[in-house]
């Protein structure tokens, strides 16, 4: 799906703002028919924002089902032959759209976007009426899964297995926007380097036009390159390349009979060869973080100020890249680190898939199936939705420079038969939805390579370790130990796939300083990282350190989360902790040290 853009053909009106809602408490809103008049009785939210942490009442932040948001807009009078499309960035997880009475969308999946042609349900120049209806329920069918069980009061409490608060609501800008009857619907780059040159790939998807012209921009505006018809190629001598560091963004400028897209293009290779990634044909050492779209009060919501403020702290410490760990970011993040020149790990919202994960050490909660994959649990239904959920995130995605792996689950139960015979046609689905990237799914310390089943379906080693935390807690020599031996274990299993480590490291309360060094202490977290990056450095294989995570961030309630996840490098308000500045300093001697 192609992000909204406004061009000469195209006008995009946004409808952010503070909106009519209401909490459907007995989830009756739909029978009622809620969505045929003004809400009654209804208070205000802002959109975009999680409703969660924005109200002052207990019951509505934790409210389990469907909550309605609804506003008026109006049609443009000059709107002619244009159809108008109604688009939202994100609704967490379901949700509903009427437009007057009319149902003209319903989307599952809380972090892609999804939009319908509403044209022959309004009138030009008149106003109608938007009414949403957003569900946060999970299921063993959705991605991410959960369960609803009963309290000692009847009410429904919803259970989750990602280590991650559930907000929910309209987090993503909703959009009104114009376009030709025949219009540009889609369009997949695809570049490669020829010695100096750089070579640009196109298709495009016009339903009803009749001529497709394109024309190749550099950044300053000069064309550098034409060609005709839906599919083609177009050459650039001495081509700027996109590369880490160097944002570098060619357009493409897309003309279907009266309709204008542009497509931003950055022009670099991906591959993985001789257990190393390279960008451009040149090694590449990922540091980052696993990070979360999460801030104080606004929850989930995007926001422009905090997006930029996030990549000056990570270019700040010498940052190179992250992981949308676990789902699908805003596109506007995407388009900022394409032209920011970060490189970025793309995520599914797959998280949570591990029984054994869950129950295995925290205890299994009443209600719970005790094996990940069954018919009680996660099915053949289940696959079916994750296969949507990456062939979506790849048709938004897939035009991004900044992108050069996908991940297509976190954490998930990969030491079983059942999980490979899951796992399987996923990996391939990827592979088919785009053949230019390497896949991959971050592993989990329940599958060391001793019983690993499904490292062979994918490109690449993504690992999840805590060494010094969850296991031998406080003993980093004997961490240490247990951190190389497993390396060496996947270095033997998979040789030739590089290995990167996708989170490592300890909570951190911020201000707490510990003479003796211990666990939560701010020269602990330091320890601790000192230690993991010894033995990456240790190992070629290592092509990538990004630990977890960029800033604390909130968590469901808990004995083993106390105000959230405290994991950051920066606290939940982007203050640094004293290993900011030892992490800094490493970075920036491997960023002048290898260029990005």
């Amino acid at each position: 799906m192609l992000t909204v853009r406004q061009t000469a053909s195209r006008n995009v009106f946004n409808l952010d703002g503070v909106w009519d809602f209401k909490v459907d408490k007995e989830d009756s809103g739909t029978q009622e028919r809620w969505f045929a008049a003004p809400l009654k009785s209804a208070g205000t939210m802002a959109v975009p924002a999680s409703y969660n942490d924005v109200v002052t009442d207990t019951e509505v932040r934790d409210h389990v089902g469907v909550v309605w948001y609804q506003r008026q807009a109006h049609v443009p009078r000059n709107l002619g032959q244009d159809r108008l499309v109604l688009r939202f960035g994100s609704a967490t997880h379901a949700a509903t759209v009427w437009v007057d009475e009319n149902e003209v969308m319903t989307h599952e999946g809380g972090y892609l976007p999804f939009e319908a042609d509403i044209t022959d349900y309004v009138t030009p120049g008149q106003s109608f009426r938007i009414t949403v209806a957003v569900d946060n329920r999970l299921n063993w069918q959705t991605i991410p899964p959960g369960y609803i069980f009963k309290d000692t009061k009847g009410r429904d409490v919803q259970r989750y297995m990602h280590d991650f608060y559930n907000y929910a609501g309209i987090h993503r800008s909703v959009l009104l926007y114009t376009r030709p009857a025949g219009y540009v619907e889609d369009v997949t780059v695809v570049t490669d380097i020829d010695g100096s040159d750089g070579v640009v790939s196109y298709r495009v998807e016009a339903p009803g036009t009749e001529r497709v012209h394109v024309r190749l921009l550099d950044a300053e505006g000069a064309q550098v390159g034409t060609a005709e018809g839906t599919e083609g190629k177009i050459t650039v001598a001495n081509a700027h390349l996109w590369a880490p560091g160097d944002g570098y963004l060619y357009t493409l400028q897309i003309h279907a009979d009266e309709d204008i897209y542009p497509q931003t293009v950055g022009i670099r290779t991906v591959e993985v060869k001789d257990s190393q990634f390279l960008i451009n044909g040149k090694p590449f050492y990922f540091r980052g973080y696993g990070r979360h779209e999460d801030n104080i009060v606004r929850g989930k919501s995007h926001d422009n100020v905090m997006m930029v403020h996030d990549f000056e702290l990570m270019k700040w410490q010498g940052a190179n890249s992250f992981r949308t760990s676990h789902y699908p970011y805003a596109e506007e993040v995407m388009d900022y680190a394409d032209r920011e020149g970060f490189v970025v790990i793309d995520e599914t919202a797959a998280v949570g898939l591990n029984i054994g994960l869950s129950g295995g050490i925290f205890g299994t909660p009443d209600g719970m199936p005790t094996k990940t994959f069954s018919p009680e649990s996660l099915d053949a239904r289940t696959q079916q939705v994750h296969e949507k959920h990456i062939r979506d995130l790849i048709a938004r995605d897939k035009n991004h420079p900044c992108v050069v792996l996908w991940s297509i689950a976190n954490e998930p139960e990969s030491n079983t038969e059942e999980s490979y015979e899951y796992f399987k046609p996923l990996a391939q689905a990827a592979r088919e939805a785009d053949p230019t990237r390497p896949v991959g799914y971050v592993n989990v310390m329940l599958a060391p390579p001793q019983v690993e089943k499904c490292v062979g379906l994918f490109d690449v080693v993504m690992l999840n370790r805590y060494y010094g935390w969850y296991v031998d807690t406080g003993l980093l020599e004997d961490a240490q130990a247990h951190l190389q031996a497993e390396i060496e274990g996947w270095i033997k299993l998979a040789p030739g796939k590089p290995i990167i480590f996708t989170e490592y490291g300890p909570d951190t309360l911020s201000g707490l300083r510990d003479l003796h060094r211990q666990p939560w202490s701010e020269e602990f977290q330091e320890d601790m990282f000192e230690m993991f990056h010894r033995v990456f450095d240790s190992f070629d294989e290592v092509v990538g350190e990004q630990m977890w995570n960029f800033a604390d961030f909130q968590t469901v309630s808990g004995i083993l989360r106390v105000g959230g996840n405290k994991k950051g490098m920066f606290t939940r308000d982007r203050k640094p902790k004293s290993a900011a500045y030892q992490v800094r300093k490493r970075w920036q001697a491997k960023r002048d040290e290898t260029g990005c």
